[in-house]
């Protein structure tokens, strides 16, 4: 089993794993949600970031230990912990963040000190619109421009990916504040309504395989060990990457060119979803 993807720890297990995992407890876990702007899911309380979530993104609870909670996010299944003072209670999301960022703020009133900051994808329950805001379920106000209805997609992924040209590079990371190349990835795709996992390895298993004898079209995913990137069109790609430390465009031919000699090999697949 996939350790990223297994919600189970030496203390406890979910239910489902039952004759497959020995856990001195297991559970049906709780449905939380993330209370502030990004945090860091972290593979052991004291460990390094593997991944974020952000605001309103649901995770299973299933313990709470010194401060932290043992979590699997619903959006990709990523098992982790997160600060448990980060965490709210559950409500079903209605809108999501669609702009690049916004604000939440304490009153519906731009000039108010924010609350948090917002990246695109973060979700939230609106009970109440009126004018330029929308007041949340915690009474709580996030501008309408910057919120669309969950069942509104952005079907180009490039347009999505090229929101956070200049982003810098993040390991881990999944919002506009700092984002890896399967950040970038996962915040694409699923802006588009495409389930996407949280790392290259797994995102290579998306869509179809693309023949050899075949261009590159707009949107088509390429991967390399460790690595993805997304084709603007036939000649550029847009990633997150540690070359440019931050989000850029770069020749096709160049980039894989350029990874290949700084010895991270060769292109190992390219999909088309």
């Amino acid at each position: 089993m996939d350790a990223r993807l297994t919600p189970a720890n030496p203390h406890v297990a979910h239910d489902s794993l039952k004759g497959q995992v020995d856990a001195p407890t297991y559970t049906s876990g709780e449905w939380r949600r993330v209370g502030v702007g990004v945090t860091d899911l972290l593979r052991t309380p004291d460990g390094p970031r593997t991944r974020q979530t952000l605001f309103g993104d649901r995770l299973l609870q299933l313990e709470e230990r010194d401060g932290f909670a043992f979590v699997q996010s619903e959006k990709d299944g990523y098992v982790g912990y997160v600060a448990a003072s980060d965490l709210v209670d559950d409500r079903q999301p209605t809108h999501w963040v669609s702009a690049l960022g916004s604000h939440i703020y304490p009153a519906p009133d731009f000039k108010r000190h924010e609350v948090h900051n917002l990246s695109l994808g973060a979700r939230v329950t609106v009970v109440e619109t009126s004018g330029a805001f929308a007041r949340t379920d915690t009474n709580l106000f996030v501008p309408t421009a910057h919120l669309s209805p969950l069942s509104d997609t952005r079907a180009d992924i490039i347009a999505t990916a090229e929101l956070f040209l200049g982003t810098p590079y993040l390991w881990g990371g999944n919002s506009r504040a700092g984002i890896d190349c399967s950040g970038l990835a996962q915040a694409a795709l699923l802006a588009a309504g495409h389930a996407c996992p949280g790392d290259s390895d797994m995102q290579e298993g998306l869509g179809k395989a693309i023949p050899a004898n075949q261009p590159l079209q707009r949107g088509d995913l390429l991967f390399w060990k460790g690595h993805v990137a997304l084709a603007v069109d036939d000649k550029m790609m847009i990633h997150a990457n540690a070359h440019h430390m931050a989000v850029a465009y770069e020749g096709l031919d160049d980039g894989i060119a350029r990874i290949k000699a700084q010895g991270d090999g060769p292109v190992t697949a390219r999909r088309r979803l």
